[in-house]
């Protein structure tokens, strides 16, 4: 445990989807002025840092994390005067700013990537990632993109393939030259001479790449996940510590790095004081549906056991070494309250519930846009009515192999990126608030009751419960606990209980929380003598939780 914490560790984070935050132009996308707008209403939250998803000019393939100018604000957000005012009025309110760093790939579309492909003894031929085909003209590797089709594409000017974890239109950078991690860490510390609080990074396992050779098939169409053959490839940690060394070090910054498939025991290696980043996103406890496929139309269904293994074992991971930030939503997952209860859960009471959870685990919680209204997923009939470009290549893979309409889309409804896309709603009039323009995407049906004017009114909302939650955390007699005591899992074996216990000194805090619809009883005896904090429900009996209910008590022995 650290002597003293961090500024980082003793705040909430809000993670921001720009485009569907607040548009103040009815260009129906929103803008980083109404970002700037809504710090008051963020500062209500107990937020100290917000994670822009990223603002960058680019043909926008995959919603921005396809750049084709690191250093650069897309004319669709605003100018790089509005980013100034964004940093300097979070600075007036306490609230730092956080940049998305992209740095697996580009766009097709960036300055460095036109003058590689353009031939192949250019100054920046080997900018990315560049094979001949194998002796048949066919791609160098039998590795599936993470959007679904072959991670080569044949470009015509060199007469070769590159490669692209994700789109054709974002190929990977090739971190083997040194001239290309110089020109990253330069646009990082660009955004540092700026002013902002730190980073995300995107997809930084995929930077290191193993040999390019051909792995076992694991679908019908002959391919393997390229997820597979190139996550967290030995070597990568070599590279992150001279980025570390190059732009972390010496700033007064967090930095947060998106790493799927690294696991727990790992983490030591990745953050703390041997490690590269502040905390790490590892997504054990979020790709449960997916133990071994990546297709949605696959998902499988798991035990409250191993949701609540996933989050011990991470707590355990990053006890004496490292912080864990805590998140349940971000731009890329549907929404928690219908990922992680059953379908006919009480939205309300679940999605307090899981706020439960995220604020009393040990770490800093993320609050992903619309989390604390309670959002629920979107489940539009077509799937030309989604954006999301994984979800289209989700859709025709799952056709591919053989499935009907109905069971595509069945996938497309739990899983598409668009459930958490959907713009922010603000009000009740039209368009939620949102826009007075056409939405890019369409707002939820919901907004009429969930939206912030009218839950910023109701004690029993979702969002005055988180309100509550952060006060609890941050300005209450038990916030000590909440930031540096230990983390223990008690009732590790209840398949519709999730609890655990936070220790500092002689002082506990007990969290309960039922994962069910039904009543789950309990051991009276575990919350003995100790008194209710806070709830989902106006009260609680020991022993018993009702369904969905969620219960923190507090003893001192």
């Amino acid at each position: 445990m650290q002597a003293k914490q961090k500024w980082w560790q003793k705040t909430v984070v809000y993670q921001v989807y720009p485009k569907s935050f607040k548009d103040t132009t009815g260009s129906g996308q929103g803008d980083i002025p109404g970002i700037t707008r809504r710090l008051d209403y963020l500062k209500t939250l107990g937020v100290g840092a917000v994670w822009l998803t990223p603002v960058y000019p680019s043909p926008m393939v995959d919603n921005g994390y396809d750049i084709a100018d690191y250093t650069a604000i897309d004319p669709s957000y605003g100018t790089m005067a509005d980013m100034e005012e964004l940093i300097a009025e979070g600075k007036r309110c306490g609230i730092r700013i956080v940049m998305d760093l992209v740095f697996n790939h580009s766009s097709d579309q960036h300055p460095w990537f036109l003058e590689s492909k353009s031939s192949r003894d250019n100054a920046k031929a080997d900018w990315y990632i560049w094979r001949d085909a194998k002796p048949d003209g066919s791609a160098p590797t039998n590795w599936r993109g993470i959007f679904g089709g072959s991670a080569w594409t044949w470009c015509e000017e060199r007469q070769q393939y590159y490669l692209h974890t994700f789109a054709k239109e974002q190929p990977d950078l090739n971190w083997e030259n040194p001239a290309v991690r110089q020109a990253l860490y330069d646009a990082a510390n660009f955004w540092l001479d700026k002013g902002v609080g730190g980073f995300r990074i995107d997809a930084i396992v995929y930077i290191k790449k193993p040999a390019f050779v051909d792995g076992e098939p694991d679908g019908e169409d002959g391919m393997v996940g390229i997820h597979e053959m190139t996550h967290d490839t030995p070597g990568i940690l070599d590279f992150l510590h001279e980025f570390k060394a190059n732009v972390f070090d010496g700033h007064d910054i967090f930095t947060v790095g998106e790493a799927n498939g690294v696991a727990a025991s790992e983490l030591k290696d990745w953050v703390g004081e041997n490690g590269v980043f502040s905390m790490l996103f590892e997504f054990s406890h979020m790709n449960l549906n997916f133990p071994t496929s990546e297709r949605w139309y696959e998902a499988e269904d798991w035990p409250l056991s191993k949701l609540k293994g996933a989050l011990t074992a991470s707590q355990r991971a990053t006890a004496t070494n490292g912080w864990y930030p805590i998140f349940f939503e971000n731009h890329d997952q549907p929404r928690c309250v219908n990922k992680f209860f059953p379908a006919d859960a009480d939205p309300l009471l679940a999605a307090k519930a899981m706020a439960t959870v995220l604020f009393t685990l040990r770490g800093t919680p993320f609050i992903y846009e619309g989390q604390e209204l309670g959002y629920t997923n979107v489940a539009w009939e077509s799937i030309d009515d989604y954006d999301d470009i994984s979800s289209h290549g989700q859709y025709a893979l799952a056709l591919e192999e053989g499935c009907t309409h109905e069971q595509a889309m069945a996938g497309i409804h739990r899983f598409s990126r668009d459930n958490a896309r959907t713009p922010m709603q603000w009000s009740d009039s039209r368009n939620a608030g949102f826009t007075t323009g056409t939405p890019w995407l369409p707002v939820h049906d919901d907004y009429r009751s969930c939206c912030v004017e009218h839950e910023a009114c109701d004690e029993n909302s979702v969002l005055s419960y988180y309100r509550r939650l952060s006060r609890l955390r941050r300005e209450s007699a038990v916030s000590d606990i909440l930031l540096a005591g230990d983390y223990g899992e008690i009732l590790p074996q209840h398949e519709a209980i999730y609890g655990f216990v936070r220790n500092l000194g002689n002082r506990k805090l007990y969290v309960l929380v039922n994962f069910t619809t039904h009543n789950a009883p309990y051991d009276a005896a575990i919350v003995a003598g100790a008194s209710r904090l806070e709830g989902n429900y106006s009260d609680s009996t020991p022993g018993t939780l009702r369904p969905l209910e969620a219960v923190i008590y507090t003893r001192e022995d």
